[in-house]
């Protein structure tokens, strides 16, 4: 049997009979059914002197999200960054772009913004893109009116980089990544030094670009903006992955019911055979039981323990905080 993928969205099967005669008949292909790594990081350690950086990392970034790796400062993000952007190299491991081993035609494909913003300030948004496209050699100077209708500074095309804020500053710095019209998009801490509304813009503008088909990659310490902005995530913690995966599912919230009783100990053995419960903590005289998020029934709590013969004087829902559950994840 043969699977032949076609680029009118069919699958075309081939089977071959023992009689030497063959036939075909054609399924419906899902798009979603198969899921393609933009980026495939294999097993990349990197070290400065005694101090490692990165310790074996591994893990694929699929097609057209955004993806956010999070962690502390110094747990290896912006050196993660240089490495699959060629301005480090890795002392062991690879990575994939597309499938392939890095080459220039391919890293034509990829916008980055990796520091601040370095432009001439006495020059104009639309001189700046100038000086960055006979650079770079990325795109054509057709395309820098296009980029600026992009990140929303079309309208100040014209005004000297110095006028800008410094979310426009950012903004631009993110336009001349986009010359050439690359599939994928690499930031390094992209709102870092941003007043919220800076933030705010730069947070609008990613969730735009990836909508109009671009891939990103960013690295940010904010665990607020990746919740945000991110549909991915990888978390690193001094060099090391600690996980990955969909943002819902690494970072899911949960619930946290308290409750107290007379006989905390009888209490305690009880709730061990409650359905819903993940975990049990017991804190002095109070016990914290927690739950997947949004299936905390106070009311059906209540009557489990009174069923089992004990009486709550104490039952209060708290919802566990997702800063709580990162600091689980990069804490000791």
């Amino acid at each position: 049997m043969k699977f032949i993928c076609r680029p009118d969205k069919y699958i075309v099967v081939r089977v071959y009979l023992l009689c030497n005669a063959d036939f075909m008949f054609i399924l419906p292909f899902q798009q979603n059914a198969i899921t393609l790594s933009v980026l495939t990081i294999q097993n990349i350690s990197k070290s400065y002197g005694k101090i490692q950086a990165l310790k074996n990392l591994s893990f694929d970034i699929p097609q057209g999200c955004v993806f956010g790796i999070l962690g502390p400062n110094g747990s290896g993000k912006t050196t993660l960054l240089s490495i699959i952007l060629d301005v480090l190299k890795a002392d062991a491991g690879n990575f994939l772009w597309f499938g392939h081993p890095g080459t220039p035609e391919q890293r034509k494909k990829i916008g980055s913004l990796l520091e601040t913003p370095n432009f001439y300030h006495y020059l104009s948004a639309i001189n700046n893109l100038k000086i960055t496209h006979s650079i770079s050699g990325r795109g054509n100077l057709a395309a820098i009116n296009s980029v600026l209708e992009k990140v929303k500074l079309y309208e100040r095309r014209n005004s000297r980089f110095s006028t800008y804020s410094l979310g426009m500053k950012q903004r631009l710095a993110i336009a001349a990544a986009l010359l050439g019209d690359p599939k994928v998009l690499v930031l390094d801490e992209p709102t870092n030094g941003l007043d919220p509304v800076g933030i705010a813009e730069i947070r609008e503008l990613m969730i735009g670009l990836n909508k109009m088909g671009h891939t990103i990659i960013m690295a940010s310490h904010l665990l607020d903006e990746v919740e945000k902005v991110c549909t991915h995530v990888a978390i690193l913690k001094k060099g090391e992955l600690i996980t990955t995966g969909n943002v819902d599912d690494v970072l899911a919230d949960e619930d946290v019911v308290e409750i107290s009783a007379e006989d905390m100990d009888a209490l305690a053995a009880a709730m061990t055979s409650y359905n819903n419960a993940s975990s049990l903590t017991r804190e002095g005289n109070r016990l914290q039981v927690t739950l997947p998020k949004g299936t905390s029934q106070l009311h059906d709590i209540n009557r489990f323990c009174f069923d089992k013969g004990i009486v709550l004087n104490h039952l209060v829902f708290k919802k566990k905080r997702l800063e709580a559950k990162f600091f689980e994840l990069t804490n000791n």
